[in-house]
């Protein structure tokens, strides 16, 4: 069973009463959901695999902890906050919410498209599962 998703709203409040957020400009959430669309069609132009009803999701804990911590040294990154759902999830769950807080716009954006590029292609395991 999946896990409870987060308030992305809760998470601003408390991002924004860190002992750093003064110095973040910005602040960019990234919130990754179950498609139906299977990820070799989006990703390849692979036709014919039929509609995602369900994910497996499942990922690497402490590579994930290792990936925060790094985050947080990023030029200009002063908060990072990450959850990663687990189990099967169905279309329209939610699998990740990332929030980065950062100095200025390209930073941040930067810093989302890193970490989440790096959650995505080394420390998560999606196994979309077919109708």
């Amino acid at each position: 069973m999946a896990k409870q998703e987060p308030s992305i709203d809760q998470w601003l409040k408390e991002a924004k009463q860190d002992p750093k957020a003064a110095q973040c400009g910005m602040y960019l959430t990234h919130n990754g959901v179950v498609r139906a669309t299977p990820k070799k069609q989006v990703r390849e132009g692979v036709e014919g695999l039929g509609e995602v009803v369900q994910v497996d999701f499942s990922y690497d804990e402490e590579g994930l902890q290792k990936a925060i911590e790094e985050a947080l040294t990023w030029d200009g990154v002063y908060y990072v906050r990450v959850w990663l759902n687990e189990g099967v999830c169905n279309v329209g769950d939610s699998l990740m919410y990332v929030l980065i807080g950062a100095d200025i716009r390209p930073r941040c954006i930067d810093a989302l498209q890193k970490l989440v590029g790096h959650i995505k292609n080394n420390l998560v395991v999606e196994r979309e599962i077919f109708a």
